[in-house]
């Protein structure tokens, strides 16, 4: 008997050391897992504090993509409005460039009209004095030869409109000038000093008719009129290009190249 109770007390006694040497294992576990999970729990909390940092990132990055694609889209308008001013005014240089260039044909043809006057004006003038004489009162003005004489050589006196013999050899002289020169015209200038600009206006009058009459010059090539020469009378014979014809000629070209 004694030794069943013997063996029951140690059964006993091991029974409790096994429980205890459980329940301390029990405790290490809990305690182990308690740490795991207050770890867990800290990742937790930093995982979503770290979410929360990166959402509010991600806002950010997408406010500041919806700020980029909208500065671009502005920007290709700009770059849009920009070509289209660039193309207006690449047009408008060129536009610009071609009036220039017809300008210049323009300035070109209209010097070489005046060039063609200048070389004609000193043909006139060369001939004037081959057929009248070094002595013959001849000089240049503007594109225009004047010849210049006294009333006394065409007409014998100054109160006279009827050209005297001496006029008419002087005259058959100034045809010959304007025959060599078909392209000229001629002003006939009756000038005075009295104040009679009837008798000028007479005088040149009858100098055009002969020249008409006589010696077959146009009469569209010539212009008689009386003047007061101030201090001066005579007869002063201007020839000169043809400037209607000249100005037409300027005036259909601009006309043209418009």
């Amino acid at each position: 008997m004694r030794q069943f109770i013997l063996i029951f007390c140690i059964m006993l006694f091991s029974s409790i050391s096994l429980s205890a040497q459980n329940k301390s294992v029990l405790i290490a576990e809990v305690h182990t897992l308690k740490m795991q999970l207050d770890s867990l729990k800290s990742e937790l909390f930093n995982a979503r504090k770290t979410e929360k940092v990166s959402l509010a990132k991600a806002e950010s990055y997408e406010t500041q993509v919806t700020e980029l694609q909208d500065a671009n889209t502005t920007l290709l308008k700009n770059l849009n409005s920009f070509a289209e001013v660039s193309n207006k005014n690449s047009d408008n240089i060129n536009k610009a460039m071609s009036s220039l260039d017809k300008k210049e044909k323009q300035l070109k043809e209209v010097n070489a009209a005046v060039a063609r006057n200048d070389s004609t004006a000193i043909v006139v003038l060369t001939n004037a004095k081959q057929t009248l004489g070094e002595n013959a009162k001849i000089g240049v003005s503007g594109n225009s030869v004047v010849i210049s004489t006294d009333l006394g050589t065409l007409f014998g006196g100054g109160s006279s409109a009827k050209i005297a013999a001496t006029g008419g050899a002087w005259l058959q002289k100034i045809a010959t000038i304007l025959a060599a020169n078909p392209d000229m015209a001629i002003t006939v200038e009756g000038l005075t000093m009295t104040g009679n600009l009837d008798l000028a206006g007479q005088q040149a009058a009858v100098i055009s008719g002969m020249l008409q009459k006589q010696f077959s010059i146009a009469p569209e090539r010539i212009t008689a009129l009386g003047k007061d020469g101030n201090f001066k009378e005579g007869i002063t014979i201007k020839i000169h290009p043809k400037f209607n014809q000249f100005y037409a000629m300027v005036k259909e070209n601009m006309k043209n190249n418009n």
